[in-house]
């Protein structure tokens, strides 16, 4: 047993190898991300890790484990849950053989996402039973409880997770990892093969393995209830790490508040919950981010006529969106109960306004580029640009203003589509990015082709997945198991598929690719320009552009055109700041005066 330092996430990647995890699947997307990477860099051999297409192939393969004996576990965040739907509803009908586990990783606020989605409810509406993480520590014991949980009841399980706690870290006792044993492989059985009598079946198990769930979570070494005061407070994962430092420094809080922390969301833990109820007043529930806890409370004051007991996100009383903290906490309280709070805001010297800065695509990033060019080629034409989910999305913002739309992944292709069956008279071009191709783009085309759409697929290659963290993807060829196979040609792709006019350009070289994007926009049909060019930090930069002062007109023209962050203005002049620049050129290749030039790099 030695001590670490862990992250949420790595909390779940280390439980998942102490619990002799098989088989490791997964698609990137923040905040789930290192868990499974961390699974692959500590992995003690005998661990199959792979970053999967896309969500939805990743739970099938994991499932496809559990089927021949492997205990498995998937990663994803909120979001691509929805990708994975299909499957992992359909594998709780089915069962499982080894431990399957769901990691999902929610996010509050939104941090990084489209929309803030509650997995807990997700769970509920799956059927399938939900462990909801409240820290590091707690991740790396309900990570090996899931698995055993699973394997017991023959279902998946999700372990659900929220920002706070995937990012935080704390120590923890880590017992030596060995590299798992074989699994018994699989076994023909008409149990494996989904039809509607069988599901018939398998819902009303479905639904008896519930009631035993709600008893046995009653009982869950992970589900407290702490105090003894007449105020009840309710919580679940990072909420009741707020909650306790919200009321530590009242005094006598233990005779005020009892609190209830729900650690097994789904199946409620009824027994439990009703004990609470009888022990309180009148109960204040605090959760993200739906308000799944209260709901359950709630129902259960009224099946046994408890009108007005519980206070929460319905009533008002705690903040229908985004994050929770301490401080909110303690607000809700002092509201509700007028119970002073001891937590005071930081007091800190007054600081310098910070400046504005909106997250822009970075100096050197190729998709400038190609946004550009489409932008200059297509001047003066009724067009819609649709985007697509990744760094890309960064594209909307001035002075590009180049995304008109953004839905979810691979929806760039298909709503420019929807808008061009419409409106007849636009030009609608689709961006997506190579991994984003892969994960969900191909079924847009292969329906655009189908169809007989009329529109330009905009691919924007370069090579990783950047906004997660440069994972490798199909294109790239390398796996997560260190082996090198054949990347998938983009190209090739698309023509097997049936698009017939494919170009592939540097979108740093603004000419050829203008003159690419006005000869698609002189076809019709689907046709496709794929602007290759690696990502800056996945490549050597080039140098770095300098501005002869002498002959600079002063113009912007290189800030107002690309918006470009390496880019300035100083003394009436540009200046290029050569701690951001890489040498990209864009600027030097829009330069009326011709005064932008490479100084080359020495190393």
């Amino acid at each position: 047993m030695m001590k670490e330092l862990l992250m949420g996430n790595e909390a779940v990647a280390l439980g998942a190898l102490a619990a002799g995890v098989q088989v490791v699947c997964g698609y990137p997307g923040t905040p789930s991300t290192e868990a499974l990477e961390t699974v692959a860099k500590r992995n003690p051999g005998g661990v199959y890790v792979e970053w999967s297409v896309n969500e939805k192939a990743a739970a099938e393969v994991a499932a496809g484990a559990s089927c021949s004996g492997a205990r498995s576990m998937v990663t994803m965040k909120q979001m691509g849950l929805n990708v994975a739907a299909d499957p992992v509803m359909c594998v709780n009908y089915l069962g499982v053989r080894g431990g399957m586990v769901i990691y999902v990783a929610d996010d509050p606020g939104p941090i990084s996402s489209q929309t803030e989605q509650d997995t807990r409810s997700f769970g509920r509406f799956a059927h399938i039973p939900v462990l909801d993480c409240g820290s590091p520590e707690q991740a790396f014991r309900l990570t090996q409880d899931a698995f055993v949980l699973s394997e017991e009841k023959g279902c998946p399980v999700i372990l659900r997770s929220t920002t706070r706690v995937c990012h935080s870290c704390a120590a923890i006792d880590v017992p030596e990892i060995h590299a798992p044993g074989g699994a018994s492989g699989f076994e023909k059985d008409p149990r494996w093969v989904i039809f509607p009598r069988l599901s018939y079946e398998n819902k009303k198990k479905l639904i008896a393995r519930e009631k035993l769930l709600e008893e046995e979570f009653s009982g869950y070494r992970e589900n407290r209830i702490s105090g003894s005061g007449p105020i009840g407070i309710a919580c679940g994962g990072i909420s009741g790490a707020y909650v306790r430092d919200a009321i530590a420094g009242i005094e006598g809080y233990e005779e005020k508040f009892t609190l209830l922390e729900i650690a097994s969301p789904y199946p409620f833990p009824r027994g439990l919950a009703e004990k609470f109820l009888d022990a309180t007043e009148q109960t204040i529930v605090f959760e993200e981010l739906d308000p799944y806890i209260e709901d359950a409370l709630t129902e259960l004051c009224g099946r046994e006529q408890r009108i007005g007991k519980v206070l929460g996100k319905r009533t008002g009383a705690v903040p229908v969106a985004g994050e929770l903290s301490a401080l909110t906490v303690q607000q809700c309280l002092e509201r509700a109960f007028r119970i002073p709070g001891a937590l005071k805001p930081g007091e800190f010297p007054d600081a310098p306004e910070m400046p504005v800065r909106p997250p822009v695509l970075c100096a050197g990033c190729p998709h400038r580029g190609a946004f550009y060019a489409v932008k200059r080629a297509t001047a003066g034409r009724k067009s819609v640009y649709c985007g697509d989910i990744g760094c890309y999305t960064l594209g909307n913002a001035a002075p590009l203003d180049m995304v008109d739309t953004c839905l979810c992944m691979g929806a760039g292709i298909t709503m420019a589509q929807g808008i061009r069956h419409v409106d007849p008279d636009t030009l609608c071009f689709a961006f997506v990015g190579d991994s984003t191709f892969f994960a969900s783009g191909i079924t847009g085309v292969v329906n655009a082709v189908y169809n007989r759409a009329d529109m330009i697929l905009a691919v924007l290659d370069n090579s990783t997945t950047a906004m997660t963290g440069h994972q490798p993807h199909p294109g790239i060829g390398l796996t997560m198991m260190g082996t090198r196979s054949r990347p998938v040609d983009i190209e090739q792709v698309l023509r097997g598929v049936g698009v017939t006019s494919v170009r592939t350009v540097d979108p740093l070289d603004l000419k050829s690719s203008e003159e690419a994007v006005r000869a698609a926009a002189e076809e019709e049909g689907v046709r496709a320009i794929i602007f290759r060019s690696p990502c800056i930090a996945v490549t050597k930069p080039k140098g770095c552009m300098e501005v002869r002062e002498k002959d600079c007109v002063g113009c912007r023209t290189c800030i107002d055109e690309i918006g470009c962050p390496a880019v300035l203005m100083k003394n009436g002049t540009a200046f290029i700041d050569g701690s951001l620049c890489t040498g990209c050129g864009l600027c030097a290749q829009l330069c009326p005066a011709d005064c932008i030039t490479m100084e080359v790099s020495e190393s």
